[in-house]
């Protein structure tokens, strides 16, 4: 099985379709011969052609929608005589400035927009109810009403308005049938810009010409930037079932070569990372605008002055002289680790097989095999899969990307893809499970997904893709990566385990707030906020102990876990919390705390304060010194807090006792020309007497207590401003 599965690794998957009616050329095609490929993840390749060319230039035939990204790229050196190479491209502006066509690109333009851009072009237009022939003069925006029985609506139109001799005609576009061009030369290049659209820029070719000083022979090298697929990395996860902690991780490339030309014997590399790519248009002849002038010139003109003479003769002053005017490290090779983790019988088997490659021999060992005992595991197992040919490819650190150099030259046919060997390195690796709030699916709402984690020990960033898991011998699951950096560790689901179920209990309490200094009249205290967290993990009991992980994401970005569990992992958004299960126990819980501290500054006169103070001058390590002058400042606090209480009932009893003053007030004009309404006017007049003396007393007793609030408002407005206290340091004058 082994060495069968690499037989199958090996081959080359070829992506065969119909032979389309046109063949694609190739991105640039030469006499020179294509000798490097490096592939990026970016959308686009690096290719190296050199030879031996006789005569004094150089032919390379570009495809049309990869001449851009030539142009940006192309670097040319004349080896044999080390001169400067010049290079010259075939324009084609009608092709590439007519912004009629350029509105015909794939995804692009609309029939108004593209009648517009040919202003000036005779068409025939014919509706239902006409023919009309003119040039176009303008397309304009409108909108049309439609009659609803509910009401009317409008739908938004274009008006095509065409000059026919000296008579403008005006038509809809909504009501166009047909449209029929009259200009000749602009059907025909219209039907070669559709041909090339056809193809996306695949069948048509432009020459880039590099012309040399001299005839004779030339060793060139060429280098250039085209457009490919990204090649695909997938990756190979085996699990060692001997309680180790090592798992054999294999990575592969998975190549296409949709280039339009054969790679024979190339040096093929991968590249990693996230560089920059981007489309520019050097081959289309760009117009600057520039502002016209011709008006400054013809308005300037010399304004006439009179001349000025002098009394008698003077000698004239001479006139004024005019002014002055590092190699990076290779990827580690892991035979050494894995010879030591073979058994024996593997081990041999490398070693027969490294000699026979040794020999040039294509023949496999043909020592005999023991018999395998009874019931042992067969098919894809560590030392199987590590037994294989250890890869051929090395990886260099370049500008911080990560190059997988493929040691043996390639051969790919066009239109094809291959599978690449990158990596086959023993990093440290287990199974476990992981719960995420909702489960693991429909269905698995509060179960985990059984996850292997192991740690990237390259030096080097292992980019996304699929991931397959072995255990036991065989498949047991897949499962899809993030980017993994050096020394990162990751969690790969691959399977739900119904076993297990995991539930929890939220419990949130409100703010509560503790002083943390004061400093000068200045009250710093702290807000807390919890979230207690209790996660409950049900599982069947098993004989060895069972890690469950829970992400438990962030309360908010604010709150900090409190204590965390031992082994607790911090995530950018979250926690992975280790909850163990004993061994054969059926379940276990665990509480978790997040908290979040806020500093807020409060007012001495702050509703809260005199409950915050009492609660500082109860803690328990609280200096005497401190508690002494703290003590006078809560007990003048306190009054002042009593005088305000008292403050604001007298102050609503003197706002009673005026609207009720008003009201009789009220009353006596209403009945003041009554003439018999004389007693009613005389009760009237003492009660609004009696009103008026006690709101005077309650006036004079808010003075009072106002000045008496005043008193201790200064006296502990002295004492804060005197007071230095820190309770976690505590000290005081």
């Amino acid at each position: 099985m082994p060495h069968r599965l690499s037989l199958c690794l090996a081959l080359v998957l070829a992506t065969s379709s119909c032979e389309a009616t046109r063949r694609a050329h190739p991105s640039a095609d030469s006499q020179l011969k294509l000798s490097r490929v490096v592939l990026y993840r970016n959308g686009v390749a690096y290719f190296e052609r050199s030879g031996v060319v006789d005569g004094d230039r150089l032919t390379l035939k570009v495809r049309k929608d990869q001449i851009n990204d030539l142009l940006k790229s192309l670097t040319l050196i004349d080896k044999s005589s080390g001169k400067t190479v010049s290079v010259s491209i075939p324009l084609d502006p009608r092709a590439w400035q007519d912004a009629a066509l350029a509105m015909l690109m794939p995804g692009r333009g609309q029939l108004a927009q593209v009648l517009d851009a040919l202003r000036g072009t005779e068409i025939a237009v014919e509706t239902a109810a006409r023919r009309v022939r003119g040039r176009i003069v303008l397309v304009e925006r409108t909108t049309r009403e439609l009659q609803k029985r509910d009401a009317p609506d409008s739908v938004e139109d274009h008006k095509l308005t065409l000059l026919d001799g000296d008579t403008f005609q005006i038509v809809l576009l909504s009501e166009v049938q047909s449209l029929k061009l009259r200009d000749g030369d602009l059907i025909m290049h219209l039907d070669r810009h559709l041909d090339a659209s056809a193809g996306e820029g695949m069948f048509q070719q432009v020459d880039v010409v590099a012309k040399f000083a001299d005839g004779g022979a030339h060793d060139l090298a060429v280098s250039y930037v085209a457009q490919a697929p990204l090649w695909k990395p997938t990756y190979r996860l085996v699990l060692a079932e001997d309680g180790s902690g090592k798992a054999l991780l294999q990575a592969w490339a998975v190549v296409s070569n949709v280039s339009g030309e054969n790679w024979n014997d190339v040096s093929l590399s991968l590249t990693s990372g996230a560089p920059l790519a981007f489309r520019y248009d050097l081959h289309t002849p760009q117009d600057v605008p520039r502002p016209d002038l011709t008006q400054s010139a013809v308005d300037k003109h010399a304004e006439v002055a009179f001349g000025e003479s002098t009394l008698g003769a003077q000698a004239m002053a001479p006139g004024a002289p005019p002014p002055a005017a590092p190699p990076a490290p290779s990827m580690p090779e892991a035979e050494a680790e894995l010879a030591d983790e073979l058994p024996e019988e593997a081990a041999a088997d490398k070693a027969e097989a490294d000699d026979h490659r040794k020999r040039g021999s294509a023949a496999a060992p043909s020592r005999a095999r023991k018999p395998q005992p009874k019931g042992a595991p067969t098919g894809v197992t560590l030392p199987a899969l590590a037994a294989q040919q250890p890869t051929a490819a090395t990886a260099k650190r370049v500008a911080g990307l990560t190059r997988f150099d493929i040691a043996q030259t390639v051969s790919l046919p066009d239109g094809s893809a291959s599978m690449v060997q990158l990596l086959n390195q023993l990093v440290p690796g287990e199974q476990t499970f992981l719960y995420r709030p909702g489960g693991s699916g429909q269905g698995y709402e509060l179960n985990p997904y059984r996850v292997v984690r192991f740690q990237n020990d390259t030096e080097f960033v292992l980019e996304p893709g699929p991931i397959s898991i072995y255990a036991g011998g065989s498949f047991v699951g897949e499962g899809l990566s993030e980017a993994v950096a050096s020394r990162d560790r990751a969690t790969i689901p691959f399977a739900a385990e119904p076993s297990i179920s995991v539930r929890s209990d939220v419990e949130a309490s409100g703010a509560e707030l503790k002083i943390t200094k004061i400093v000068r009249g200045v009250v710093e205290v702290e807000s807390f906020q919890r979230v207690k967290t209790t996660w409950r993990v049900e599982a069947k009991p098993q004989p060895q102990p069972q890690r469950v992980l829970v992400r438990q994401p962030r309360a908010s970005g604010a709150f900090e876990l409190i204590s965390p569990p031992k082994d607790t992992e911090i995530l950018p958004d979250a926690y992975f919390i280790p909850v163990l299960v004993p061994a054969n126990a059926a379940g276990a819980s665990l509480e978790v705390v997040e908290q979040t501290p806020s500093k807020l500054s409060l007012d001495i006169w702050h509703d809260r304060m005199p409950e915050l103070l009492q609660q500082l001058l109860a803690a328990p390590d609280l200096s005497p010194q401190a508690r002494a002058a703290l003590e006078p400042i809560i007990e003048l606090r306190q009054a002042i807090g009593r005088i305000d209480s008292e403050l604001d009932g007298l102050s609503a009893q003197q706002a009673q006792l005026d609207q009720r003053a008003n009201e009789e007030r009220q009353n006596l004009w209403a009945i003041q020309k009554d003439p018999n309404a004389a007693t009613l006017r005389k009760r009237l007049s003492q009660r609004l007497e009696q009103l008026t003396q006690q709101a005077a007393e309650v006036g004079r007793a808010i003075v009072e207590r106002s000045s008496q609030r005043m008193e201790r408002k200064i006296a502990l407005e002295d004492r804060l401003r005197e007071l230095e206290l820190n309770p976690r340091t505590p000290r005081a004058p």
